[in-house]
């Protein structure tokens, strides 16, 4: 979705605030505490100690274990991310909330708007705060101190069950109202369907280790849950209709907040756009798959508050596929924080965070998707590839300074092959005949796990390795050898290693043109560069691919690369300002890339809010400059056609050389 480390990396980035516990510490606390302190290689001593902790918080304040498990469960699949907030403003494993200002950036990428402030008054912005002053404690001990924050939820849960039913009941089942009432939300649905999912939680029992080595176990029980308990809290019913859905899978409208803040200034609304796409010539390209970076109920929630200035088309979570359709597909949803993707592409959330990846990336996720976006794409004729059906990892920034801050959802752990294959559209079925200089990256996903680390925090000074798993991309160097160092792009700063860092990972489905072998190892054009990557017998790691190659015309030192496709300023009618087409990168001279569409510039102009369509401000300006879109890098670039020549090349071996594999 959405973070400068990625979040609502659709909306998003994530305040990452850093902090020492302050609050007194229970001998359980004091071992978690050391657990968050974990560096890179470093281990936790008690496996047992979470589960324990689980225990003690849910006998101090009367909640059933299983209830205050399967709540945590549901909200961070108990992991504790080094006390870093979410990008809801959400801290540790019961997700509570401090959430006083959003960060500027949003979702809509037009380089003009900006996220409003939250409400101050709305409690659900604010559990952390009330959590602390019940526990008599500081909120910074509740960010830090995993056990406190343990403690947290389950008094936020005690006094919600006091209030509604006259005590803390011994019953599981009387606990369905508490449990609506933590979700903060007001809407029946997005309530309920909470307290719902940490029913089927209960009833099927769940054990994990998490990445910081702790076992925790939730016993399976046959509970039907006394939904009259939710009654008292008078939650409101909200019928939306055009539900756009395949048969087969369980789909419910949960509509995205389409308001104005300030009713003085029409620029200022929230979270989408009218549109009546494609038949205002706005065509539907793609579909953006993104990840949530929060659990799905406050996602929607997220998308229903109007100054947050993001939203999706869809959402999926994780437990059993449910998808929640959040604005109307003919509507513009901000998500993909580049305003021309946006304009041309349906976003699809995934309920999880990217540097967990599979703990949250199910097969009911991923079949319920690939049903969804199989429906999206014969509906609007986007092609089954992986050039049309995208990572928001993908999608380049707008202009040169939001490079940095674009996400990296739905990140590493993404099963693309797997996700593909339940698309009817394996990586590579396009065909490309053998010995073709144009590869298509299709690492073994479940054999190929080199290392990673991850860092949390806005200085990132909690650092520590990622537990191994599959990927989904292969690392560039920039030399044939395993010690060489990794390639580097110029936006970003971070250790290369970094699961998040973008720069030197070329993904699976990605084309590239294939200019040397040496040994075992692989040489393609890259960011500009000569980039290297192992792939043992030159087909380990690729699958033969086709398509258009361009390169820069003769007689340029090199050419610009932009991240969106705008048209020429005399397209623009009076009226309407004429967007800036401004360059990301430079492609040099000789080097060729493979391209994936041909487009003439366009742009939607939608600057302020309006009640309804023919109302509203609004114009698609068409362009007559024509943009190749390539794979340039990680994301994708679009250069000028008058820019390059579409090239033919021999279809034999490209340059050998000696050189001993690793």
């Amino acid at each position: 979705m959405f973070n400068r480390h990625k979040i609502l990396r659709w909306i998003l980035l994530p305040m990452f605030v850093c902090g020492a516990s302050l609050g007194p510490a229970t001998p359980i606390g004091a071992v978690l505490a050391r657990q968050t302190e974990t560096h890179v290689g470093g281990t936790q001593a008690d496996p047992t100690a979470l589960q324990a902790a689980f225990d003690q918080a849910a006998r101090e304040f009367g909640v059933p274990e299983r209830v205050l498990l399967a709540v945590s469960y549901n909200l961070s699949r108990w992991e504790d991310h080094d006390g870093a907030p979410s990008v809801a403003g959400g801290y540790g494993l019961m997700h509570l909330i401090q959430l006083d200002s959003i960060p500027a950036i949003d979702g809509k990428g037009d380089d003009a708007r900006h996220p409003g402030r939250p409400d101050p008054n709305d409690p659900s912005l604010h559990t952390l705060d009330r959590a602390a002053a019940l526990l008599g404690v500081s909120p910074e001990t509740l960010k830090r101190d995993p056990a406190q924050n343990l403690r947290g939820g389950a008094v936020l849960l005690a006094q919600y069950a006091n209030e509604i039913v006259g005590s803390s009941p011994a019953d599981e089942a009387n606990w369905y109202g508490a449990i609506a009432r933590y979700s903060g939300s007001q809407d029946a649905v997005v309530a309920r369907d909470f307290a719902d999912a940490v029913y089927a939680t209960i009833r099927q029992g769940v054990a994990r280790t998490t990445s910081a080595g702790q076992r925790v176990t939730l016993t399976a029980a046959n509970v039907a849950p006394n939904t009259e308990t939710v009654r008292s809290l008078h939650l409101r019913s909200t019928h939306y209709s055009a539900l756009d859905c395949p048969t087969g899978i369980d789909c419910q409208s949960v509509l995205a907040a389409y308001h104005q803040n300030n009713p003085d200034d029409a620029t200022d609304y929230g979270n989408f756009d009218l549109a009546n796409r494609p038949a205002d010539g706005l065509d539907i390209h793609y579909i953006v798959i993104h990840d949530t970076e929060i659990d799905y109920n406050i996602a929607l929630q997220v998308f229903q508050r109007p100054y947050t200035s993001v939203s999706t088309h869809y959402t999926v979570r994780a437990q059993d596929g449910q998808v929640a359709q959040n604005v109307r597909n003919k509507n513009v949803a901000w998500h993909a924080g580049n305003w021309y993707f946006n304009g041309h592409a349906i976003g699809v959330e995934h309920e999880g965070v990217a540097i967990d990846g599979a703990t949250w990336y199910s097969e009911s996720l991923y079949r319920a998707s690939a049903r969804l976006v199989r429906y999206l794409a014969a509906k609007y004729g986007i092609p089954l590839d992986r050039a049309h059906i995208i990572g928001h990892d993908e999608i380049p920034g707008p202009t040169p300074e939001l490079q940095a801050g674009m996400h990296w959802d739905p990140g590493p752990f993404w099963d693309w092959a797997h996700y593909m294959q339940l698309l009817g559209a394996p990586i590579g079925v396009e065909g490309g005949r053998p010995g073709s200089n144009i590869v298509t990256i299709n690492p073994d996903f479940a054999h190929n796990q080199p290392a990673q680390t991850y860092c949390y925090g806005a200085e990132a000074t909690s650092c520590r390795a990622v537990p191994t798993q599959p990927l989904n991309y292969v690392y560039l160097r920039i030399a044939p050898d395993p010690t060489a160092p990794f390639i580097s792009n110029p936006y970003i700063e971070v250790d290369p290693t970094r699961a998040n860092s973008w720069a030197n990972k070329a993904l699976a489905g990605q084309k590239f043109y294939r200019i040397e072998q040496q040994g075992d190892w692989d040489a393609i054009y890259f960011s500009g560069q000569k980039a290297w990557f192992y792939n043992p017998g030159h087909n380990a790691n690729t699958m033969p691919g086709s398509g258009v190659l361009v390169s820069p015309r003769p007689g340029q030192e090199s050419i610009p690369v932009y991240g969106r496709a705008y048209p020429e300023e005399t397209a623009y009618p009076q009226g309407v300002s004429p967007q800036s087409i401004t360059p990301i990168y430079d492609m040099p001279a000789g080097q060729i890339y493979v391209a994936t569409d041909l487009v003439n510039g366009d742009y939607y102009w939608a600057p302020t809010f309006a009640p309804t369509l023919d109302q509203a401000e609004r114009a698609v300006v068409k362009g007559q400059i024509a943009y190749y879109r390539i794979y340039f890098n990680h994301r994708f670039g679009f250069v000028k056609a008058s820019d390059v020549d579409v090239i033919s090349v021999p279809q034999g071996p490209v340059h050998r050389s000696p050189h001993s594999a690793p």
